[in-house]
């Protein structure tokens, strides 16, 4: 499978498809879209299926050069009005310089996040989260890691629909951010080959992006109505920027990141979106690549049950 296949795929659905908005992700008149890279700070009920990510990897560890398409699914569920689970994986086909492809499962992943805050009035919303990847159970020679790693965080969201009037061009702005961490359960792993032995380490890292995003329904809605046609008048332009630097082992103080910037369409019941990632630095890669996604709300998959929460009244 190729990515830009795919995209077109993306496509074809955001012009044909979907009817018009879930309420998750609502503070007051805001919507806000979903995000590729960084989580959102909603708890939503909804399936991510396909994610899909296809860049040449930078070189680590003396391998070789590969271009990796990844695709992946995950599956959030509101347990409380304010308390969401998740649960995802994907699959990984490297296409190897001079060698064979191969592809393998990769890591799966459990979390659970809880929102602390959603202001209508200042169009803000705030959540804590903990992410769990369960290592082992992906295939090593397409990158899964054999440990499990920890991620917890604080992730935020404000919308500026209650700027003055004077600047009502800039209202449509949001932005979202997060600040966590990644604590892998092994502080490095020892490989022998013949008489060589290598300790590669596997430092703490601090996790930390923001996301702005620039939003035409909101424009058209509650600004100035430019007369956009559709599908351009439910698209949110996106630039997330998204980083990790290691605080231990050997690697304190190195930073590998991405810019990602693309758009996404904004329905009811389906979001699209489609970003270039962009490598921060030489450390993060030299190539530039692309993601995707499709977002479906879980009542359109399986009926009006699905898009209420387990217990509790919203």
């Amino acid at each position: 499978m190729r990515v830009p296949v795919a995209a077109g795929s993306l496509a074809v659905l955001l012009i044909t498809g979907a009817s018009l908005a879930s309420a998750q992700e609502v503070a007051g008149r805001r919507v806000f879209s979903d995000q590729i890279v960084i989580s959102e700070p909603f708890v939503e009920d909804e399936l991510s299926l396909p994610s899909l990510l296809h860049i040449r990897r930078p070189v680590i560890g003396g391998q070789r050069h590969a271009v990796a398409t990844s695709v992946g699914a995950a599956l959030k569920k509101r347990l409380t009005p304010d308390l969401e689970a998740s649960v995802g994986g994907g699959f990984t086909f490297l296409d190897r310089d001079g060698a064979s492809s191969i592809a393998g499962l990769d890591n799966p992943d459990i979390g659970l996040k809880y929102q602390l805050l959603r202001s209508p009035a200042r169009e803000a919303v705030a959540s804590i989260a903990v992410d769990w990847e369960i290592g082992g159970a992906g295939r090593a020679a397409t990158g899964a890691e054999a440990f499990d790693t920890i991620s917890p965080a604080v992730l935020v969201g404000k919308g500026f629909g209650d700027l003055p009037e004077a600047v009502s061009l800039l209202k449509p702005l949001a932005i979202s951010g997060l600040f966590g961490a990644r604590i892998p359960t092994r502080a490095s792993t020892r490989t022998t080959s013949g008489n060589k032995i290598t300790v590669e380490h596997h430092p703490d890292m601090l996790t930390w992006g923001v996301v702005i995003e620039y939003s035409l329904l909101y424009l058209q809605s509650y600004v100035r109505d430019l007369g956009l046609p559709a599908p351009l008048d439910r698209m949110i332009p996106i630039a997330e920027l998204d980083f990790q630097t290691a605080l231990d082992r050997n690697a304190a103080g190195t930073t590998v990141g991405t810019a990602n910037v693309g758009v996404v369409w904004v329905g009811t019941t389906v979001q699209v979106g489609v970003e270039t990632v962009i490598p921060a630095n030489d450390r993060s890669g030299k190539h530039v690549g692309v993601r995707a996604f499709v977002r479906i709300a879980l009542d359109e998959i399986f009926g009006g049950r699905f898009g209420r929460p387990f217990f509790g009244q919203e």
